[in-house]
């Protein structure tokens, strides 16, 4: 059996897929080692959102190459640009998600390890425990190469998520993350979004947990906002957190990105959450500089962030990604893109640090999920809000443990928090 080290890139389900991963191997008898130097293989689980991100990946494969006797490259960047590692001289096999324990095994029968573990799913920091619930999208965005490497949805049955969520919760999770590369459109290859459906049942397990949404595009939530909401304000299990990104205030950019929704589909889902709910969080994702963006597109862009003012929003700047339709487009100057991003981060800053403002003075039950700088603790409250609390160690608070908690200041990023 082999020695294995795995390092993993990018978002959060490409760290389910290494979870799914290190679970098919331990459960193989293979043994995981504290870095490359021990290793007999490492896997490399790729990202390749920006072309800074690829190369990043590429000099890391190379490093990786240097220090084990094999290397296994897979996520999407292997998926969608495979030839880059061939190219850079990276010698490494570039595989599926799902081929990489197979390869690691080379053909020998499975052995379970001998610790009992079984089939239980590790939990990240002892208190995250990470739920890929479906494979790919039904997006066809001009701009994204991620989709070469993932594919149209597949999502497997409400049952069989249910029951790894239940694995999940059984094993000691505290926070479930529901993630997917666009979890608002599961079960839509059979016809019927079914997103709310498997979001009642997961609550419905009994334990002391919460559960995380992660990303659904707006178009996708919009076909069932009203019965996702009202799972939202039915569930307290249920962070009240959703993660929608927009990318652009103007239809006509969004019309040539090819994001399939209208602003106002996205303005009709906020508006049905603000209904259902007195105190959630709406985050989302802003690209400036798309190749067509005009100046009034951009203006509308800004408009749309600060009538909706999300507590999270993630500006990106526009890179051509190779073999995508959008990277055939003429592009914008760096220093207009340079300015245009400058401009939103200053009315992000503006609109978050608002957000965190009238959270001081407010009383919250929060989970405790990691440690913090020094002695604090990382922790959010029912809206997915990060409150940090100093002191941790002093009021007996860590990851894992539920605390009730008084807002008394904020530094626009998060919020501290003190016990009541």
């Amino acid at each position: 059996m082999a020695r294995y080290h795995i390092e993993t890139y990018g978002c959060t389900a490409n760290r389910g897929e290494s979870r799914e991963i290190e679970r098919a191997l331990r459960d193989a008898g293979h043994e995981r080692v504290g870095g490359p130097a021990d290793a007999d293989v490492a896997v490399l689980n790729t990202c390749t959102v920006v072309e800074k991100t690829e190369r990043n990946m590429l000099r890391r494969a190379e490093e990786l190459e240097q220090e084990v006797p094999e290397l296994i490259v897979t996520g999407c960047m292997a998926l969608a640009q495979g030839e880059q590692f061939e190219q850079a001289n990276v010698n490494a096999r570039v595989l599926g998600w799902d081929e990489v324990p197979e390869a690691v095994r080379n053909g020998e029968c499975p052995t379970p390890a001998s610790t009992g573990t079984g089939g239980t799913e590790p939990i990240l920091n002892g208190v995250i425990g990470i739920l890929p619930i479906a494979r790919g999208c039904m997006s066809d965005c001009s701009y994204c190469i991620t989709k070469f490497a993932t594919g149209k949805i597949d999502s497997p049955p409400i049952e069989r998520n249910v029951e790894k969520a239940r694995a999940l919760v059984h094993a000691g999770a505290r926070e479930l993350r529901i993630t997917g590369q666009d979890t608002g459109v599961y079960g839509w290859e059979e016809g019927e979004r079914k997103l709310h459906e498997l979001l009642d049942r997961v609550c419905g397990i009994e334990g002391d947990f919460r559960v995380r949404v992660g990303m659904a595009n707006p178009k996708g939530v919009h076909g069932i906002r009203e019965e996702l909401a009202q799972v939202f304000a039915d569930n307290e299990k249920l962070y009240n957190f959703l993660h929608a990104p927009v990318q652009s205030g103007s239809d006509e950019v969004l019309g040539a990105m090819r994001r399939q929704h209208q602003v106002r589909e996205f303005r009709e889902v906020t508006e049905t959450f603000d209904r259902h709910l007195d105190h959630w969080t709406l985050a989302t994702d802003f690209i400036v500089g798309f190749p067509t963006e005009t100046d009034a597109d951009h203006e509308e862009s800004l408009s749309l962030l600060q009538e909706t003012a999300p507590e999270k929003i993630n500006v990106t700047r526009f890179s051509k990604r190779p073999g995508t339709d959008a990277a055939d487009m003429k592009g914008l100057g760096g220093t207009l893109k340079k300015e245009r991003s400058k401009a939103m981060t200053d009315v992000k800053r503006d609109v978050v640090g608002a957000a965190h403002e009238t959270m001081v003075g407010t009383e919250h039950e929060v989970l405790a999920v990691e440690d913090g700088t020094g002695d604090s603790v990382k922790c959010y409250d029912e809206a997915y809000r990060q409150v940090v609390v100093q002191e941790a160690a002093e009021h007996g608070i860590e990851p894992g443990d539920f605390a009730d908690v008084e807002i008394t200041s904020h530094n626009t990023v998060y919020a501290f928090g003190e016990p009541v």
